[in-house]
């Protein structure tokens, strides 16, 4: 775990169990001069954290009578229970949506809204570069094509000034990625989509509760996804759900999920009058989620208030640029950026984050550049791709995969997971007081 790229769920599990960090007693924080005058824990000195910092997820134990008599009753599945209705409605209440649906994990709600919107074969979706690799992927299993707009760096999010030039007549769908659990500019992208005739699918899988001009994110565009995987807020393992404001859209994806069944306000033609798959959610674990539902709201909170104390925290150190956020939006935080500028750092990412890391802080560098990796190949190579778009396009396609602002932010960025946003003012003070700690040591640590 000592390089920089470390995924973000094997991040989280080390974060959440301390193996990557531990803390300090209470009262015993450095203040920033003897942050800086302390010699560096990487090279010998004492460390700023001893402890860990909390852990996730968080069982409930009040949860476990309802679990365990969901698991006595026998009734696991959806069909011969209410539990995963009651969740989706409860969800959809939470977010000011009019239905939720809950799928296997957020993958496949992602897939089941391309699938809704009539993105498939032959098409092209509008995407950020910088997310998760599920949304290339979902893509890609679409037979479309992920065309990306470059990144604004300083929001992390997909730059909307780089996206109508990226719009062709195959272009089907914008699917902004609320990545970091930060909003996405929705209304450049909305603006956008309308003038060209385009669906927006939001993938908000990391950002239950995060806001857009006090709408809850995932609820703006037409069908907005989510996911509860393990290191998610509100966890269950694994789990997804669509959300979406248009009963027969909705309708038609419960068929959908539901192996075809008609659903709703659909006329039953026949046993199975759509194509569809099985992605249905089990009865436990929405009980779990049930459970989880309860902190969402005031760990979103603290989140949000620890945040805004580490960015006043730290904005001042030079090389230091903490995430910012659109006017209009809200973060959720499902984890901590900043950027580090070597340069005015004096220390170049991996060495700090090293460093870091040996003051009881976990890191990690986040995203790597993935349009690089052998993902986008394998499918241009494939039988399907092949047949669904002429060779020139998938030729030009290839040489579009240049992002300069993307390459930059995958080596300037540094992440902390959200349980560590759970703790108390004292750990922020420990988490600033080590980057200021290395920051006053570069010199040393060069």
């Amino acid at each position: 775990m000592s390089g920089e790229a470390i995924s973000r769920r094997t991040f989280m599990a080390a974060a959440s169990v301390g193996a990557m960090g531990m803390a300090c007693p209470a009262g015993t924080a450095f203040s920033a001069t003897v942050a800086g005058t302390a010699r560096p824990a990487l090279l010998g000195g004492p460390r700023i954290r001893t402890r860990p910092f909390p852990g996730w997820p968080v069982w409930d134990p009040e949860a476990e009578e309802h679990v365990l008599s969901i698991l006595r009753s026998g009734n696991w599945f959806r069909g011969s229970g209410n539990t995963v209705t009651q969740f989706e409605k409860a969800y959809a209440e939470l977010l000011g949506a009019k239905r939720a649906l809950c799928v296997v994990n957020g993958t496949n709600a992602l897939l089941t809204a391309l699938h809704m919107l009539d993105v498939g074969v032959g098409d092209e979706v509008i995407v950020s570069p910088y997310t998760f690799i599920a949304t290339y992927n979902v893509v890609l299993q679409s037979c479309a094509l992920p065309v990306f707009a470059d990144t604004d760096p300083a929001t992390m999010q997909i730059d909307p000034n780089k996206i109508e030039a990226r719009i062709t007549e195959r272009t089907r769908a914008i699917l902004p990625v609320h990545i970091l659990g930060q909003p996405a500019n929705l209304d450049r992208i909305l603006a956008i989509a309308k003038k060209h005739n385009l669906v927006v699918i939001e993938d908000a899988c990391q950002a239950w509760l995060g806001e857009w001009r006090g709408r809850k994110l995932g609820t703006v565009g037409d069908l907005g996804c989510f996911s509860f995987q393990n290191s998610k807020h509100l966890p269950c393992g694994e789990g997804g759900a669509v959300v979406g404001n248009d009963d027969d859209l909705m309708d038609r994806a419960h068929a959908f999920h539901n192996c075809g069944r008609a659903y709703g306000g659909m006329k039953a033609t026949s046993g199975y009058p759509i194509v569809g798959t099985n992605r249905r959610m089990t009865e436990y674990q929405a009980a779990i989620l049930l459970s989880q539902m309860k902190r969402l709201v005031a760990d979103t909170a603290r989140r949000r208030e620890n945040a805004a104390y580490l960015d006043a925290r730290l904005k001042d150190i030079p090389g230091i640029l903490p995430q910012k956020i659109y006017e209009g939006g809200r973060g959720a935080y499902h984890l901590y950026a900043f950027r580090v500028k070597p340069q005015a750092l004096g220390l170049s990412r991996g060495r700090f984050m090293e460093a870091l890391r040996a003051e009881g802080i976990p890191c990690s560098g986040g995203y790597g550049p993935q349009y690089k990796d052998g993902l986008i190949e394998d499918a241009l190579n494939s039988k399907n791709f092949k047949r669904s778009f002429p060779a020139e396009r998938l030729k030009s396609y290839r040489e579009e995969l240049v992002y300069p602002e993307n390459d930059r932010l995958c080596t300037e960025a540094v992440w902390f997971t959200q349980n560590l946003l759970l703790g108390t003012k004292q750990d922020m003070d420990d988490i600033a007081n080590a980057v200021t700690k290395v920051y006053e040591n570069r010199d040393k640590l060069a």
